[in-house]
């Protein structure tokens, strides 16, 4: 039986809740209800290092070897509390008592596991023993930078075929906000290869995380060259739309004392410039 270590909330995203080393329930804002991670970095690594990041310990590297077997019990004892037990009623409030997904997620980039499609295909099979596939999504958070490594092309191809879609990030799309928000040297040229990568195998949402930066929203340069990159991948046939969120949790990196949420007026602004490049938004303040 899974036993809860702490209350569950849209602010508590602890990937040890449950104290198992891969999966993890929080109460997602996006998805609208309980999802179930998968973490995938317990080793808290990533290639990445946004600002706005809640990780604690973050360090830069890759995924550990994932134990395959430990990730199939571990999952089936939460699924087995969520769908057979009394999880629900006693950890999650009323109003959002639903399961929402599966996410493959975590402390860091998951893709960057070495065994993704080995992975994927556990997680299937879990949810083909709950009768699950056709039910719930299962989903993908990503920053993209793996996704044309053919182990990868292969899990997204196999979640495509059990209602997966995956949530790639794009935050910023001038080389100078990348850097800035995501720690990374990288162009929007790059960024656009690597949402093709991933929308062609799968069902395919840009995430972005808009944040004010010592008090001061994102410049008109930078937020008309991002209105410029989403207006390029619109031919994407697997794309979407755009999740377009903000702040919901305190980051923990040395960069965010720089850090701090926009206005409500100014996500919806932009939320309307979004809309007019052609693109769906889901807004999440």
């Amino acid at each position: 039986m899974a036993i809860l270590k702490q209350a569950l909330s849209t602010r508590n995203h602890d990937r040890d809740v449950m104290g198992m080393r891969y999966v993890y329930p929080v109460i997602s804002r996006r998805a609208g209800g309980v999802s179930v991670g998968i973490n995938l970095n317990p080793n808290n690594a990533c290639n990445w290092h946004c600002a706005y990041c809640q990780v604690p310990n973050l360090t830069r590297g890759s995924a550990p070897d994932i134990d395959l077997h430990q990730l199939h019990d571990e999952l089936t004892v939460m699924l087995t509390s969520i769908c057979q037990g009394d999880f629900m009623q006693k950890h999650v409030p009323q109003g959002v008592r639903k399961l929402c997904d599966v996410a493959i997620s975590g402390n860091g980039e998951p893709t960057s596991c070495q065994n993704f499609d080995e992975v994927v295909n556990v997680i299937v099979d879990v949810l083909k023993t709950f009768d699950l596939i056709a039910k719930i999504p299962l989903r993908l958070i990503t920053n993209g930078s793996y996704a044309c490594k053919p182990h990868v092309q292969r899990g997204l191809a196999m979640m495509a075929n059990y209602r997966g879609e995956a949530w790639v990030k794009v935050d910023a799309a001038t080389k100078g906000g990348i850097a800035k928000i995501n720690g990374i040297h990288a162009s929007a040229e790059l960024l656009a290869i690597q949402v093709k990568a991933v929308a062609s195998q799968c069902p395919t949402w840009i995430q972005t995380c808009m944040v004010a930066w010592d008090k001061e929203p994102p410049t008109e340069q930078d937020t008309q060259a991002y209105l410029v990159f989403l207006q390029e991948q619109t031919y994407l046939k697997g794309l979407q739309g755009v999740l377009l969120y903000g702040l919901a949790r305190d980051p923990l990196q040395d960069e965010s004392i720089h850090v701090s949420p926009l206005s409500e007026a100014w996500m919806i602004a932009f939320q309307h410039r979004i809309e007019r490049v052609g693109l769906t938004v889901k807004l999440f303040i």
